[in-house]
């Protein structure tokens, strides 16, 4: 197995129209990019709940609706390396599934497939937030909560296929409003994606209010304690990633991404975890939106031949 997914600036199949399925928890989307990376196509439709068949279909569906192109397909886990079989995905219904392999049946064509994070991070780094930077960190902040680094344009994927995968780390120093360690769906306790993702959020709010708000709600009404824990565990995360791998840049997307107020408060607050006496590294807002993990999976088959040609 490659431990790099190599995607070149000026390389991949030229001429060909790239499709990119991004496979989420609440919704599949479909985008073509033409051979010069301008958007010609995209399309989303809700994602069926909890049963495969269903989402095979409603994949192959979309591509068969976006036409002809190389297809590439985010998904919300990884590939095992030894048996080709979903692992480790937030959508239960997909794991041990040959999933590339039936989209690859039932479309009569090649798929290349890879981490939902991973895509993310690509499309950040070939030409979004973190376009030039050396090493870009892409953070998922969801119904589940990913990452993925992508180091001078390629995508890092490791020999056990979950290079990034600090979500399934166990959360830096609890504090007492931290215990007891919550229950993560991958049946650990004190994961990152059981204090980050969205709905963990909406339960922090819960347990500590009584009320039960979306994540949106709670973001736009402001409810400060209930934030300003989310933000003190976000940067204690994000200490520890930038300690292991020292990126320049670190791109929030998913949901959470669109709580402004991260972008200034967890800087300030993760100088206490990081080593080092001056931290460089850049939090920003994704580039491309929530759009952003389809256009990664459409550069799985290479990035545009020039960034100034993309039309988002």
């Amino acid at each position: 197995m490659e431990r790099r997914a190599r995607c070149g600036r000026g390389g991949g199949l030229s001429g060909a129209r790239r499709i990119g399925i991004d496979l989420g928890g609440t919704k599949i989307e479909a985008l073509v990019l033409d051979e010069r990376g301008r958007e010609v196509f995209r399309k989303r439709i809700p994602a069926p709940h909890a049963a495969y068949q269903a989402t095979l279909d409603a994949v192959a569906g979309l591509v068969r609706e976006a036409g002809e192109g190389t297809v590439g397909v985010g998904i919300p886990g990884a590939l095992s390396p030894a048996s080709g079989l979903v692992k480790n995905a937030n959508s239960t219904h997909l794991i041990g599934h040959p999933f590339k392999q039936d989209l690859e049946r039932a479309l009569g064509r090649e798929v290349r497939m890879a981490n939902d994070a991973n895509c993310f991070a690509l499309s950040e780094a070939v030409d979004g937030a973190g376009a030039g930077a050396e090493v870009v960190f892409g953070v998922i902040l969801g119904t589940g909560v990913g990452g993925g680094v992508v180091v001078r344009g390629e995508v890092l994927t490791g020999v056990n296929a979950i290079a990034g995968e600090w979500g399934h780390n166990p959360l830096p120093l609890p504090a007492a409003a931290d215990l007891p360690l919550r229950e993560c769906y991958c049946r650990r306790r004190g994961c990152i994606e059981a204090y980050l993702s969205g709905p963990s959020l909406a339960r922090d709010h819960e347990l500590a209010t009584g009320e039960k708000l979306t994540p949106a709600e709670i973001v736009a009404r402001g409810s400060e304690a209930t934030l300003a824990r989310y933000e003190e565990r976000l940067a204690r995360a994000l200490g520890t990633v930038i300690n292991l791998i020292d990126p320049d840049v670190v791109v929030l997307g998913g949901g959470m991404s669109n709580a402004r107020r991260l972008y200034d408060n967890v800087p300030r607050i993760w100088g206490r975890y990081i080593f080092s006496d001056v931290v460089s590294t850049r939090l920003l807002p994704p580039l491309h939106g929530d759009s952003s993990g389809v256009r990664g999976a459409a550069w799985l088959w290479g990035g545009p031949p020039r960034a100034d040609r993309i039309s988002a």
